[in-house]
């Protein structure tokens, strides 16, 4: 009989740890991915539950936490390798991942995923979007601003060719139909630049496609402009127009002469806005992607010059 509740002793033991882990709030990215992290953790506990209750750990097999067969997952997290790492500026780097043969992540617009990090044994989650045309085969490209204090950025950092990283995905996006706006304004800070190049380079492929965009792009410096040669060859398209805010230029002089016509110094506000707005060749539906406080004042910009909510989205 003591034999025998020892044995049960022991199950209850293997019964335990095999229960999944709750996450702790660090895992979640904060960006409503549906799944999110807790909705996996839910959808795991009750398999647990189910199979501890019919004590059949084999019920408990169909659970991955991870992948290696590069096929992207909204459940799990799937292994893809870095294949360069590119530095756009003293903080910002363009990372390249391999897909394998011709595949592509076919992602909807400006949809994003999630990565997963490991610093200082405490689990990490960050949305990133792919800045990668949609149709490209065989890699995909994130644009990635690290942080001196951040802790996604500590482990980001440490990259190299080779290494292999985790990502879950997709989720969000934007549902762009060619011509079903007559102007899209697309209202970027830093690397909130991201989930627009998808969108503009959709338009600029698709020859039907008489959209025009008006681009603002909000960065503190010339020199922290992202991607500059691709904006450069967007901007020549006739229906692509690109403007610059500089937070902390003081003067246009200093800038390249082609720069100078479309560029604002000082910061992206109300009367600014209106005066983009106006510029607007048709009525615009607003795309928004930046930190929170700049989503915030540009929807209260937006609002007092007369573009409603219902004709905005924020990522």
């Amino acid at each position: 009989l003591q034999a025998m509740s020892d044995n049960e002793h022991a199950s209850e033991e293997d019964w335990l740890a095999l229960r999944p882990q709750e996450p702790s709030p660090s895992q979640c990215c904060g960006s409503g991915c549906k799944p999110c992290i807790y909705d996996v953790y839910e959808k795991e506990l009750a398999q647990w539950e189910r199979a501890k209750a019919m004590q059949d750990k084999s019920l408990l097999m169909g659970k991955k936490e991870q992948s290696n067969n590069s096929e992207l997952n909204r459940d799990t997290f799937t292994a893809f390798s870095v294949s360069s790492v590119e530095q756009l500026t003293e903080d910002t780097y363009q990372y390249k991942f391999e897909l394998p043969g011709n595949s592509s992540l076919r992602l909807s617009l400006g949809q994003h995923i999630v990565l997963r990090g490991v610093v200082n044994g405490l689990e990490v989650q960050r949305a990133y979007t792919p800045i990668s045309p949609r149709n490209a085969e065989g890699y995909f490209e994130v644009l990635i601003k690290c942080y001196e204090a951040g802790l996604m950025s500590q482990y980001i950092k440490t990259w190299k060719r080779g290494d292999v990283v985790f990502w879950r995905g997709p989720f969000g996006g934007f549902p762009y139909q060619p011509n079903k706006y007559g102007e899209l304004l697309m209202l970027a800070s830093g690397t909130g630049l991201a989930p627009m190049i998808p969108i503009l380079q959709s338009i600029t492929d698709d020859e039907e496609d008489e959209t025009f965009v008006t681009l603002v792009g909000c960065f503190p410096t010339f020199d922290k402009i992202y991607l500059k040669p691709l904006l450069r060859d967007l901007a020549r398209y006739w229906n692509i127009r690109i403007f610059y805010v500089l937070s902390q230029e003081t003067s246009l002089e200093k800038l390249p002469w082609s720069y100078q016509e479309n560029t604002y110094t000082g910061r992206l506000n109300e009367d600014l806005m209106k005066t983009i707005v106006n510029s607007c060749r048709r009525k615009p539906f607003v795309l928004i992607c930046g930190f929170s406080a700049f989503n915030e004042d540009m929807r209260r910009y937006l609002k007092a010059v007369g573009i409603e909510e219902d004709s905005c989205f924020v990522f």
